[in-house]
């Protein structure tokens, strides 16, 4: 017998009890990233951010264990759905472009879940923060290797490999991953704060790899020249 208003094969709806603990989990995390980008991270408290939702210190740790971990909750957001979509992409596809695609494919769908918790305005402000605070920008680095390996653990077994003796899927994460760092950095040093600049800087970067790893950086000009000396 179906129940009544639920449609079929659709998941549950969470009870009041959770969606009460969502909406605080939620609330401290809007919180804690409008302090954080008006006062920076070192210049904000944990008792800052409670005092803001109007809750205790206590059930602030009931919910996140640190300051660190409220600061990355919503690039974490970012970094799962990244990991999805990577599942998602044809298993006939190559790998690098498998990882190009799932990040610049899914890049609207990933900002409208940010979205949806807090503006993509706030969000990319303190992604700024996160690249000039060495604390944050530590901790989010580590965050990014845990995904890289997750990745490569994906890539190999969408290839039958057997990533404990074949290098090449950690091999290619890692450079993609450097790839998105040089994106973020250059990002992050520009004038333009928007989504919009950081991804098409993702593109031109992610663009270049097959030529910057595969060709010879040296134009012909410089090779006659080298060639007449």
């Amino acid at each position: 017998m179906k129940t009544v208003g639920t449609a079929v094969g659709a998941p549950p709806r969470p009870g009041l009890r959770e969606r009460k603990k969502q909406r605080t989990r939620d609330a401290l995390v809007r919180a804690a990233l409008e302090l954080i980008a008006t006062r920076g991270y070192d210049g904000t408290t944990v008792d800052d951010i409670a005092a803001a939702v109007d809750v205790s210190q206590r059930t602030f740790f009931r919910y996140f264990a640190s300051k660190e971990e409220v600061a990355l909750f919503v690039p974490h957001l970012a970094e799962l759905r990244v990991a999805e979509a990577v599942r998602a992409r044809p298993r006939d596809e190559a790998p690098l472009e498998t990882l190009r695609r799932a990040v610049l494919d899914s890049w609207d769908a990933i900002n409208e879940a940010v979205g949806e918790l807090v503006p993509l305005e706030l969000h990319m402000r303190v992604y700024r923060v996160i690249e000039s605070t060495p604390a944050l920008l530590a901790a989010h680095l580590r965050r990014a290797a845990e995904l890289e390996e997750e990745l490569a653990g994906i890539i190999a077994e969408r290839e039958g490999l057997d990533i404990d003796t074949d290098p090449r899927p950690r091999i290619l994460v890692a450079a993609f991953g450097g790839v998105i760092r040089v994106a973020e950095r250059r990002w992050s040093a520009g004038d333009d704060l928007s989504t919009e600049a950081l991804r098409e800087l993702m593109r031109t970067c992610l663009d270049h790899v097959g030529p910057a790893l595969a060709t010879n950086w040296r134009t012909t000009a410089s090779l006659n020249r080298h060639n007449e000396t």
